[in-house]
């Protein structure tokens, strides 16, 4: 389990924009994402999640759908 942040996916938002889960896995620098079950999710990979950069890409590619919470605050 991640100790800094929690990356919460709605995949009811991101099933609803054709390709958006296959961007999500495009731009986390550090592979967060990988696709789900069905091509049009994506999971989370739980052992890089404490490398994430808060670079903010995925929730400018779906603000809806990715939300990043910092545990530390």
């Amino acid at each position: 389990m991640a100790m800094f942040i929690r990356v919460d996916v709605d995949n009811t938002v991101v099933e609803k924009t054709p390709g958006l889960a296959a961007k999500l896995v495009e731009v986390c620098p550090v592979k967060i994402f990988k696709l789900g079950s069905r091509p049009t999710t994506v999971e989370v990979v739980e052992e890089n999640v404490d490398e994430c950069t808060l670079c903010d890409l995925c929730m400018q590619a779906s603000p809806e759908g990715i939300r990043v919470v910092k545990l530390y605050e």
